[in-house]
């Protein structure tokens, strides 16, 4: 079910901090930036590598308020490791699987993701405690999705 490991989402009170903490320890570099209004934060995608099953990033996570997901994420438990997210190549398909497995799912259809992907979520509690994403890369344009054109907006 699982292509690649897509991202790993760190939850920090400073993105520009934390994208130049990364950018300077491990030479990573930014290749999108985006404001999700509906799950609450600015965010950052930087470049691992690429693989037969697509890219892998660190996605950095800055709340747009402490009353949003994130917010009460580092409220709790402060900066760190908020989720993984996995590759999958059809997050509908996916989420029918996992559906009939007895898992609950946080999204019973999919949503938009960063870098024009189609994401879910499921429960964590169902999953060992770690909130899991799905996600189903956008189609690639000549090399790079369509959101990561504007990397420095």
């Amino acid at each position: 079910m699982f292509m690649r490991i897509d991202h790993v989402g760190i939850a920090c009170h400073d993105l520009e901090e934390k994208i130049a903490l990364f950018e300077r320890i491990f030479e990573l570099k930014v290749v999108a930036r985006e404001v999700n209004t509906e799950q609450g934060v600015k965010e950052a995608m930087l470049h691992i590598a690429d693989g037969e099953g697509g890219g892998s990033y660190i996605q950095l996570l800055e709340p747009l308020g402490p009353d949003t997901p994130v917010g009460k994420f580092l409220a709790k438990r402060g900066e760190g490791v908020h989720h993984v997210a996995f590759g999958v190549p059809d997050v509908v398909q996916a989420l029918e699987k996992i559906d009939d497995r007895g898992v609950r799912l946080l999204d019973k259809q999919p949503r938009h993701g960063s870098l024009g992907s189609s994401i879910a979520f499921l429960h964590p509690k169902d999953v060992g405690g770690m909130l899991t994403e799905l996600v189903q890369a956008a189609e690639r344009h000549g090399g790079v999705t369509p959101n990561a054109r504007n990397a420095d907006t």
